[in-house]
């Protein structure tokens, strides 16, 4: 994902005189996070390039969207804005928000690896002030944490996952009208999905990947590209990373097996790996989810 400073919601919330960003951070790839403050005040987004799902901590009675004047904020209510999505804000009163952005090859992960499903056929429903107690609790343990501290960090991140992965069990659908060429069958994608989970322990090769699909090297990773969203080793890296943190969590066994029965050839490359994505080291992260 893009650097904080480089989201459009975030910027435009930045260059507005009234808005004060409290924290904010770069929480692992394609998820950031950020808690705002802001009065009196008119937002316009334009067809940003990442999704943004929003909670109001305090205030926000008075604020409304410009095209739904009659609908209000209030604490606790929630707004889930889509990438490429356009909206126009009146900020009434004084308002705090906490905000988690996450990238389009984020949602294009979790399409495959939660929903099963092509993620070109999907899109993210827009919705504004929505009640959803559990979200908003996950908001409430998010902005209570040291985003700095590096086992806090950690869990700042599990819950931005958390929250990215209730946001594409309830507020995804069908992309209407939609035709696509390039990409993987269903049952191409289903093989590949099961296929590389069976064996992230071992060495994954293009080839072995692209022949499974009996496509050559170069179209087979073009093809992958189109249908999950990104390319076949950061697929192949997020979901070693995924089994990774699920073996920390859930097990007792040393970091070096973990590492191996992970599909990283070392320790040492798997803490390094662990530490560029999440911010923290493996022993950290077990840590922080101890007792």
């Amino acid at each position: 994902m893009p650097a904080l400073n480089t989201l459009q919601v975030f910027q435009a919330l930045s260059r507005s005189p009234n808005a004060r960003l409290e924290h904010s951070a770069e929480l692992d790839d394609g998820l950031s996070a950020a808690l705002w403050s802001n009065h009196h005040d008119a937002q316009e987004y334009e067809a940003p390039g990442h999704h943004t799902l929003s909670c109001y901590v305090a205030g926000g009675t008075g604020t409304f969207r410009r095209d739904q004047p009659g609908s209000k904020g209030g604490p606790g209510k929630l707004c889930v804005l889509p990438a490429e999505h356009q909206s126009a804000w009146v900020i009434n009163g004084n308002i705090r928000l906490a905000h988690v952005y996450f990238s389009p090859q984020q949602f294009a992960l979790g399409c495959v690896t939660l929903l099963d499903r092509e993620p070109r056929a999907l899109q993210l429903r827009e919705s504004t002030f929505l009640d959803d107690p559990e979200q908003t609790r996950r908001f409430a343990q998010l902005i209570r944490l040291n985003w700095d501290e590096p086992g806090e960090r950690l869990l700042t991140s599990s819950l931005a996952h958390e929250m990215l992965s209730h946001a594409l069990l309830n507020h995804v659908g069908l992309r209407q009208g939609a035709r696509f060429k390039g990409g993987l069958a269903a049952h191409q994608r289903r093989l590949l999905v099961d296929y590389i989970d069976s064996q992230l322990e071992a060495p994954l090769s293009l080839g072995q990947l692209a022949g499974l699909c009996a496509l050559s090297e170069y179209h087979f990773a073009r093809m992958f590209r189109e249908s999950f969203g990104l390319p076949p080793h950061q697929y192949v890296l997020a979901r070693r990373l995924a089994r990774a943190r699920h073996l920390l969590r859930h097990s007792a066994l040393p970091l070096g097996e973990i590492a191996l029965a992970s599909g990283f050839s070392s320790a040492s490359h798997f803490t390094n790996r662990f530490r560029q994505a999440l911010g923290g080291s493996p022993g950290a992260y077990r840590q922080a989810f101890a007792g």
